[in-house]
């Protein structure tokens, strides 16, 4: 997959402020902000940025993801 096509899944399945990807086509680094974050813990977070990639993830058409996932009030401090 590309990481054109794995933000698309993403902001498809998420309300994103901002959804950025890096990666090698296996490996991927994402910045993902969402007011869907408020009041979550980062596992939490990351568990429903996973839901939106649903199998994907399972069948290794996205071997490996790491995210930085953001509230809009984060990104502004931390951005």
């Amino acid at each position: 997959m590309t990481a054109e096509e794995i933000k698309t899944i993403i902001e498809s399945g998420l309300a994103c402020q901002h959804c950025s990807l890096e990666g090698d086509g296996r490996h991927w680094y994402a910045t993902i902000v969402s007011n869907a974050f408020e009041g979550k813990r980062s596992i939490q977070r990351h568990q429903l940025v996973y839901a939106t990639l649903g199998t994907k993830m399972l069948t290794d058409e996205v071997h490996a993801l790491s995210m930085k996932t953001l509230t809009p009030a984060e990104w502004k401090l931390h951005g």
